[in-house]
């Protein structure tokens, strides 16, 4: 069976190929180790998505927007407190609220955005 052809490295300006299923070639794959994951890689996969459905089906409207008196439909389970790759954290329900795709944005880039550190003396 044939192979699949080799790629160009994503870098800009790299002349190197680099096998199919890889971005980077070995010069330019240490600049892009702590490149954001992908969704799938993150835990968000079939089973998350059917969580999320049955989720929203139970609590179909934005949470933040009811608190403003509104009522916009909710299409994304937003986790309260941002797992940050913590499972247990991650399928925690109570952990969970519906909000609109606005409402989420705005959360993620304001509140989720920082990651917050403690300090134990």
């Amino acid at each position: 069976m044939p192979r699949r052809p080799s790629t160009p490295c994503k870098q800009n300006g790299c002349p190197n190929i680099v096998t199919y299923g890889n971005k980077y070639c070995n010069d330019h794959k240490t600049n892009h180790m702590f490149d954001a994951k992908s969704t799938k890689a993150k835990g968000y996969n079939a089973w998350w998505n059917k969580a999320r459905l049955r989720y929203l089906k139970l609590n179909p409207l934005c949470v933040y927007c009811q608190r403003k008196g509104k009522l916009t439909k909710a299409t994304v389970v937003d986790h309260i407190t941002p797992h940050r790759g913590d499972q247990e954290l991650f399928w925690n329900q109570s952990n969970w609220q519906s909000l609109c795709k606005s409402c989420h944005d705005r959360k993620t880039k304001t509140t989720d955005r920082y990651v917050e550190y403690s300090y134990r003396f």
